[in-house]
């Protein structure tokens, strides 16, 4: 039972917690955009970087929870 709610917990935290961090690079992206437009190539750039960077703590922790259920 502890098992489930442990993976539950890492799952919550693997959705919310890149979740608001890749709305966050996003938004504050197109600010910066918005206030400087020829800086938009290097600034998307950078941007995708982080958005990858941000989704891949998901992927992590998406494999920690399926390590923890099936081991």
């Amino acid at each position: 039972m502890s098992k489930e709610i442990a993976i539950a917990i890492i799952m919550a935290a693997a959705a919310i917690g890149p979740g608001l961090a890749i709305g966050w690079i996003a938004s504050v992206a197109m600010t910066s955009i918005g206030r400087n437009p020829e800086a938009a190539g290097k600034i998307q750039g950078n941007m995708i970087l982080g958005l990858a960077f941000a989704e891949a703590i998901a992927i992590y922790a998406l494999v920690v929870s399926l390590v923890l259920k099936f081991v």
